[in-house]
């Protein structure tokens, strides 16, 4: 697929030839369509059923002037790549705030600081102690030489012990995955979850101070206007607009992997060469009518994540502060995760000159008036998970996590809610539970041997390299491998890409830091 940009072929009215197809313009579809913009061959065209390119890292406007993210979603990087593109689509200065990570986690009417096991200091001291036992047992049993851990609980146990288990990591992870600790694999974890350090805990607790500035979100940068979804609509912008059909004229109805063709739901095909799915694969091979697939695939767990927001009038209160996200591993409330969303950017609410009506009082109340007045006005958003191992309430939702936030003291009684927003995505959390990785080891070379290179957050369905740095360059990386032939790391080496010699590879060609990476630990190129 070299030489010189070939044009995209229209047989008719109806029928259209490219070199590459790319479905989907969440952060991997749009990866992969810049990329394929950049390089000099093949034709191409990128497709998606939504008229707003974004994806699950989208951003929704409430008729009331609030916005929120599908989820808690921040930008921090491990690509330079990726800051290129970013930075081309948001160029100015002004295009963005920058933060230091003010996060905590709700214990017992406790802030604790996060990560909460590195912080037992702050614990009541009834708590500390079957923390510190079990850090001390978990410290002694790691000196045994033992096979690797058969599953999440028992990572958890034995980097953290019992204690921090029981107070915190296996309800909060309930809360969060939908599913219990002892059906999750513990490949994926890398940089997601802290181990604590035990001399650090220790000192902190005698000194009683609190341990902060862990992991790859320490800082971040959020967009001034438009919430994340801006970033995905600037990118998408930067792309001829002959090569997109977003809307009706992007909706795929039909996979033809034999005869590489597509029917969109405007009756138009799409014949293609080489296809970049970002559809979830499960859906994937429902839309091919693979009933090989489609039985391999149920082998995939995933939850639904529910969006809460919350649009409260007045000012922010000082209990509430500069924090960014929260955690929640009790049951007063039914969100594992609330985000100050108001503190992200003043734009991410109404100014406060705008007039609304008060809706609600936070217990549920009536108002003593339904005139319209002036704000300011702040903002939560909450993340509630969903599965058939986890039900949710639905109908009740709402009216529960409202009471949750006056549970945890986020938000007071008698608080103005002039704004609530409520939206489920299905495929939420693509969960790496125990038999993930023998199916998609099957599952998606199959995919791969029909010429479908299925990527993304549930396009190749693995957390780990699942936030947007990740997901936009799975959809870079396929098309390099695709044109070049080139080692996909992202998908088949998360590790390297999550790890220390990352700080290399942001300096350095990826395949050149790859290789320095391979010479220092002696692994083989054999992608999974």
């Amino acid at each position: 697929m070299s030489g010189h940009k070939r044009q995209i072929s229209r047989a008719n009215g109806q029928e259209i030839n490219v070199d590459v197809l790319v479905i989907g313009a969440g952060p991997t579809g749009l990866g992969a369509a810049k990329r394929l913009n950049q390089i000099d061959g093949p034709s191409w065209l990128i497709v998606d059923s939504n008229e707003v390119p974004g994806g699950l890292a989208s951003t929704d406007i409430t008729p009331e002037g609030f916005l929120y993210d599908v989820g808690g979603h921040v930008i921090f990087s491990h690509y330079k790549y990726f800051d290129d593109v970013i930075d081309e689509a948001l160029p100015k200065e002004s295009d963005w705030y920058h933060h230091q990570r003010i996060s905590y986690v709700r214990y017992k009417g406790l802030w604790v600081p996060y990560p909460f096991q590195n912080n037992i200091a702050a614990l009541p001291k009834e708590d500390q102690v079957p923390c510190m036992e079990g850090m001390i047992d978990a410290v002694l049993e790691s000196k045994v030489v033992r096979a690797p851990p058969k599953d999440f609980d028992e990572w958890i146990l034995r980097t953290n012990g019992e204690g921090v288990a029981n107070v915190f990591l296996r309800p909060y992870n309930y809360k969060v995955w939908a599913v219990p600790t002892t059906k999750m694999q513990a490949a994926w974890l890398g940089e997601r979850v802290a181990a604590p350090d035990l001399k650090k805990v220790t000192t902190n607790i005698i000194m009683n101070r609190s341990a902060g500035g862990w992991g790859p979100n320490a800082t971040f940068r959020f967009p001034a206007h438009g919430g994340t979804g801006n970033i995905w609509i600037s990118v998408a912008n930067t792309l001829p607009k002959e090569n997109t059909r977003f809307g009706k004229h992007g909706e795929v109805q039909l996979v033809d992997a034999e005869g590489k063709r597509v029917l969109l739901g405007d009756g138009t095909t799409v014949n293609y060469q080489k296809l970049v799915s970002t559809m979830s694969v499960d859906f994937l091979v429902e839309t091919m009518k693979n009933e090989e697939l489609v039985k391999l695939s149920k082998g995939l767990f995933y939850s639904t994540t529910h969006v809460i927001g919350v649009g409260v009038r007045g000012e922010r209160p000082e209990r509430i502060g500069d924090k960014c996200w929260l955690y929640f591993p009790e049951d007063n409330c039914p969100f594992y995760r609330a985000t100050i969303f108001s503190n992200y950017s003043p734009n991410n609410q109404p100014q406060a000159s705008k007039k609304l009506k008060t809706q609600q009082l936070a217990d549920g109340s009536k108002p003593s008036s339904s005139e319209e007045k002036e704000g300011p006005y702040w903002s939560i958003m909450l993340e509630v998970s969903e599965s058939s191992m986890k039900p949710v309430d639905r109908a009740n939702l709402m009216k529960d996590s409202i009471q949750g936030l006056i549970n945890t003291d986020m938000l007071k009684p008698g608080d103005e809610i002039v704004s609530t927003y409520h939206r489920a995505f299905d495929h939420g959390y693509p969960t790496p539970t125990l038999e993930r990785e023998g199916v998609l080891k099957q599952l998606l070379p199959k995919l791969q041997d029909l010429d479908i290179w299925s990527r993304g957050r549930f396009g190749s369905w693995r957390y780990e390299v699942g936030n947007q740095d990740h997901s936009f360059m799975l959809g870079v990386e396929a098309v390099d491998h695709i044109v070049n032939g080139s080692v996909e790391l992202t998908l088949n080496y998360p590790d390297f890409v999550n790890g220390r010699a990352n700080n290399e590879r942001r300096l350095l060609d990826g395949a050149q830091a790859f290789k320095q990476h391979k010479m220092n630990n002696g692994i083989p190129v054999r992608p999974a």
